[in-house]
């Protein structure tokens, strides 16, 4: 079946604007480059930061403007969306003019190295590092370093699920829960969501293409490590509490609902959301009834995963 037969009518009425989206090595260029900004709220504080390395690696920490000057609070550090070869931090901006007032949260959104320019491990390696980073600033930061997540979106989604696993690893900073948005996974392009007809928003093709610019000669080899292409992890174990989501004609369908699945069966909290109608980015259609559905599961689940004591 044609999945667009499947498309909730109130995302399909905001579709219909949107220019076609096919992304590969020729079109790359028209979907790079500075977006439309949209008009923020004068009630969160947005501070920009290096980590250190070579290369530094971009931060932006926001706050909110009325949070206590000694609190430490709860941290989200997020990591954008754009199948590995575009996007900026940028992105994170109305999430966190919203997050930061209403759950009480410090946001730190990363600049990584996009491909095909820097191929694995560079977005994950920048990523993990903003997040050693926010743990050794806690302090001047305003940050509870016992109550640090990440969050992602697509692309960001992967890399965040790739970050939870690397720090599991590596076992140097501790990471207290990982949100999942819709969460790019498996390279490897075997599931009946991505090969459905009709996909929208995010295609097989394009999903190959952001998995050959970032995984290189790796590509379609097994070859490829877990903390590339989580979806590849065969330990599960010892993660922190999960929030995956994705839509039911979104490509990433499958990917994200056995790993879920999985997550669980390790004795890892996951919960688990797949809205009926929607495709990638379907969060666009923002006057939506899924897409608010979709915000209240998030904002409330990370409500839950904040809402504990600061350490003293």
């Amino acid at each position: 079946m044609d999945v667009r037969e499947l498309l909730d009518p109130e995302i399909a009425a905001v579709l219909e604007a949107v220019p076609a989206f096919d992304i590969n090595a020729e079109s790359l260029a028209n979907f790079r480059g500075p977006g439309p900004r949209p008009p923020l709220s004068d009630r969160v504080v947005r501070t920009e930061h290096e980590v250190p390395g070579d290369p530094p690696v971009p931060v932006r920490v926001h706050r909110a403007v009325d949070a206590p000057a000694d609190a430490a609070l709860p941290c989200v550090v997020s990591i954008h969306g754009g199948g590995m070869v575009m996007g900026s931090y940028d992105m994170d901006d109305m999430t966190f003019d919203a997050w930061c007032p209403s759950i009480g949260v410090v946001g730190v959104s990363v600049e990584y190295r996009l491909a095909p320019e820097t191929q694995y491990p560079g977005a994950l390696d920048d990523c993990y590092r903003a997040l050693v980073w926010v743990h050794q600033n806690a302090a001047s930061l305003g940050v509870d370093p016992s109550r640090i997540g990440v969050h992602g979106v697509s692309a960001g989604g992967g890399l965040a699920a790739a970050v939870a696993l690397h720090a599991r690893d590596r076992a140097e900073v501790p990471v207290a829960f990982q949100l999942l948005d819709c969460p790019m996974l498996d390279d490897r392009q075997a599931t009946p969501s991505i090969n459905a007809p009709g996909l929208l928003m995010w295609t097989r093709d394009s999903n190959v293409f952001g998995w050959q610019s970032y995984l290189g000669d790796r590509f379609g080899t097994d070859d490829v490590p877990y903390t590339a292409a989580p979806a590849r992890a065969t330990d599960l174990s010892g993660l922190p509490p999960a929030f995956v989501s994705v839509g039911s004609i979104d490509g990433f369908r499958d990917e994200d609902v056995d790993y879920a699945q999985r997550l669980n069966q390790a004795g890892v909290p996951c919960e688990l959301h797949v809205y009926a109608g929607a495709p990638h980015a379907y969060q666009m259609a923002i006057d939506s009834a899924v897409v608010r559905q979709s915000k209240r599961d998030k904002e409330e689940w990370l409500a839950r995963q904040v809402a504990r004591p600061a350490t003293p």
